[in-house]
Order: C-alpha cells, then sequence, then structure tokens
C-alpha cells in the first residue's frame, strides 16, 4: 500500500506528485545514448536518471502493518528514536528476518531492503515474515520495499540505495535520531534496550562514521550498469585512471556508520552543492560506501565538527580466530569472546556456518527466545516464566531496561564523545 506523511523538500531535479508514495523518476538525460563515453556521460546518467537518487517508478513500500503506528514520547528523560535501514539480497529474507527480530524495539523504525537479485518469492517470504509477528503488526513500525533495487556493492548503486532508504524513513512514521545501517550478515551484540539506554545521553547530532583521510594514489574507473537497469549486474572496469581530486580531500571508513537525523536529510537533501558534486564525483568509483558519506562529513564546516570517529561495530573478519589446535570449538569460542568483550554494538559480517555463534549471542546475550523477538521493558512474556514463548505487547514503549553491557557501551560512547 502507498504511505502517506509529511512532505519532505526534496532535490528540484526529482519530483513527486501529490499524494503518491510512488517514488518517481526523474527525467533521464540525453546522455543516455552516449554511454560508452565513461567518464563524461555515466556522472551526467548518474545525476539525472531515474536508478541513481531518490527512486524509480516501481520503487514501491509495501506496508506490513494494519495498524497506526506507536507514537513515543521524545525529549529530556526519554531515550532516543532509530531508524534502521536493513538490507540483503538474494537468499537473504531467513537472516534479515531473524536480524530484524534481535533488534526490534517499539520506539524504533524499520525498512527492510531486499535487492532485486532477490526473486519475487523471497521477497514475498520477508514481507510475509514481518506480517506474522504480532509486535510488528501491532505497533505499527515496520516497512518491506516492495521491488527491489539492482545493487552491487561495490559502486554506486549500494549509496543510491541507502539514500533512498534514507528519504523514506525520513517521511515515514515519528521523528528518528539515529539512521543505523545494517546488512544480512551483521547481528547485535547488545538488546535493543541496551543500545537505546547508551545513546540516550549523547548529543542528538553526532554521527558515529569511522573515517581517515584517504592516502591513495590514482583511482580505477567503474560503471555500475545497476543505476540503469531493473535487474542486478556486476560493475565493470575501465581500462583508465582518474587523478585524486583538487577540490576536496577524501576520507573513507566502514560502509556501515551510525548517522544523525541531521547529516542524513543533509545528503538526501542536499541544501548546497556539496553532497551533489560529491554523488557526481563518486558514480564513477570503487567502493563508494567507505567513502561517500566520510567525505560529505569531512567537507562540511556544518558536520565535520559533529562527528565521533567510531561506528561501534566489531568486525568478525579480523578476529583471527584461536589456534588450530584448540579444534572449531575452541576457535568458535575465541570469536565470541573477542566479539562480546569489545563493548560494540554491532558485529559482522557473519558467514553461513556461524549458525551456532548467532545462536549464542540469542541466548546469552539478547536473551532471544527461537523465532522470538528480542524481549525489553515494552514486552511482557507470555506463558509461564522460562518457556520460550513469544513476548507480547503491553509494556512501556517509553522505557528502556538495561543490563550490564548497556552499561558498559554507554561508557564507551561517552568516552568516544569525550576523546
Amino acid at each position: 500500500m502507498h504511505l502517506s506523511g509529511a512532505r519532505l523538500r526534496i532535490p528540484t531535479w526529482c519530483t513527486m506528485p501529490h499524494g503518491s508514495w510512488l517514488l518517481q523518476t526523474c527525467s533521464p538525460s540525453a546522455a543516455l545514448a552516449s554511454l560508452a563515453v565513461v567518464t563524461t556521460s555515466l556522472l551526467i546518467i548518474g545525476y539525472a536518471s531515474s536508478s541513481f537518487f531518490l527512486g524509480a517508478p516501481a520503487y514501491e513500500y509495501d506496508d506490513v502493518v494494519e495498524a497506526a503506528a506507536a507514537v513515543p514520547r521524545r525529549g529530556p528523560g526519554y531515550p532516543p528514536v532509530l531508524a534502521y535501514y536493513i538490507s540483503g539480497g538474494h537468499g537473504d529474507s531467513v537472516r534479515m528476518t531473524r536480524l530484524l527480530k534481535a533488534v526490534y524495539h517499539p520506539r524504533n523504525r524499520y525498512l527492510l531492503h531486499l535487492d532485486a537479485g532477490a526473486g519475487a518469492y523471497e521477497r514475498a517470504r520477508l514481507a510475509g515474515y514481518a506480517r506474522s509477528e504480532r509486535a510488528f503488526l501491532e505497533y505499527g513500525n515496520v516497512h518491506v520495499v516492495g521491488k527491489g533495487d539492482p545493487v552491487d556493492g561495490r559502486g554506486p548503486s549500494a549509496v543510491a540505495a541507502v539514500l533512498r532508504g534514507a528519504a523514506v524513513l525520513l517521511r515515514v512514521g515519528a521523528e528518528w535520531d539515529w539512521l543505523v545501517t545494517l546488512g544480512a550478515s551483521d547481528y547485535p551484540l547488545v538488546t535493543p534496550d541496551d543500545l537505546l539506554y547508551a545513546f540516550s545521553s549523547v548529543r542528538r547530532g553526532l554521527s558515529f562514521i569511522d573515517h581517515r583521510m584517504d592516502s591513495g594514489g590514482a583511482e580505477a574507473v567503474v560503471v555500475d550498469q545497476n543505476l540503469l537497469q531493473s535487474t542486478n549486474a556486476e560493475i565493470s572496469f575501465s581500462s583508465g585512471q582518474r587523478a585524486k581530486p583538487d577540490a576536496f580531500e577524501l576520507f573513507r571508513g566502514s560502509p556501515r556508520p551510525i548517522l544523525s537525523r541531521d547529516f542524513v536529510e543533509y545528503c538526501v537533501v542536499a541544501p548546497d552543492n556539496l553532497p551533489r558534486t560529491l554523488l557526481l564525483y563518486f558514480s564513477n568509483s570503487l567502493s563508494p560506501m567507505e567513502f561517500y558519506f566520510q567525505t560529505v562529513m569531512a567537507n562540511s564546516a556544518q558536520f565535520r565538527n559533529s562527528t565521533v570517529n567510531h561506528n561501534l561495530r566489531h568486525t568478525v573478519a579480523q578476529d583471527g580466530g584461536a589456534p588450530t589446535s584448540q579444534g572449531a570449538d575452541g576457535q568458535q569460542a575465541s570469536r565470541y569472546d573477542a566479539m562480546v568483550g569489545s563493548g560494540a554494538a554491532f558485529a559482522g559480517a557473519f558467514g553461513d556456518d556461524d549458525d551456532a555463534l548467532l545462536q549464542r549471542i540469542d541466548e546469552e546475550v539478547l536473551g532471544r527466545p527461537l523465532d522470538g523477538v528480542t524481549p525489553g521493558e515494552w514486552c511482557v512474556a507470555d506463558g509461564e516464566e522460562g518457556t520460550d514463548n513469544e513476548c507480547s505487547v503491553g509494556g512501556d514503549i517509553d522505557v528502556v531496561r538495561h543490563g550490564a553491557k548497556g552499561r558498559k557501551l554507554a561508557t564507551l560512547v561517552v568516552d568516544l564523545v569525550g576523546a
């Protein structure tokens, strides 16, 4: 169904008819005919095409709820509100559902996007999962993209998908304070209550974005066909390279930041030339998700001093595991201890063979029952104590119940903000 809400001011090169939740096509440029001219025409195409910025005609958002969304209380003394953009591709619907249930809280907003590599059955399956959870229906804060965008995670189509998702989250539901971007291979290391508790004392305008100045030389030039078509395609590489720009400094970091609402709106609405200029530049770049938000932030006089150089994530691939002599169980125990001991809020990327590790996080960290949502102060347990029944609605969504890991994360956040 179409969603409704207050109108957001959008860039003048896109149009949106009154009352429509179909994010409409921006007029295609005549440069489409000269696609073979890689470095010039693709920049123009990326700037004006239907796929690059705020959406295409088929970019529909299915509201999976049947009730009006709960309105959390805001202001001093109340926890913040988070917006989650959770993305995945072919084969990821089950993992995305598990992740959604692990990070779910009625105060927050959730947008799930399976890219064009997933089939219609898998997309319907994801929407069905979302409709099957009582809390999602009761609180009205989960939305699923009806038809996914083509995305290659190494190309600018990944940035385009995040920006479009952010634009929708700016339009739906209650106000929120931070955008959390997660992939299907990510997982939380704290409960939703713990995360809200840790962010309660943080100034709302701060972004948690790992960044460093890029010291590389000439850059590869790529063509991302996903900006121009409706099915997934791999990026292609040009034989040429381009020198680093003189007009701005390039910064890079993790592709999974936690961004303040003000900064997200700045990138989506683009009130000055910087976000648009950098969109043009990175439309030919490799791995722009590691550069775009970092470079916008570092070159903006408004936001360069409103960042924390950390994204509160633990990278599973960097654990290294235990010595082989300890065996598989020892390696898993070592990885678990490293993750939980890091004090981070999220970890990734988990592989297909990490189910036992995720199950341990569910049981020992989140207290999440099998196939249920992570409990919190908002959720009272059904049935007898100690059963695996799902919790039900009826608690207070404006109160959070934090534990030792929430206090540890809050200490880390305070130390990072004060550093």
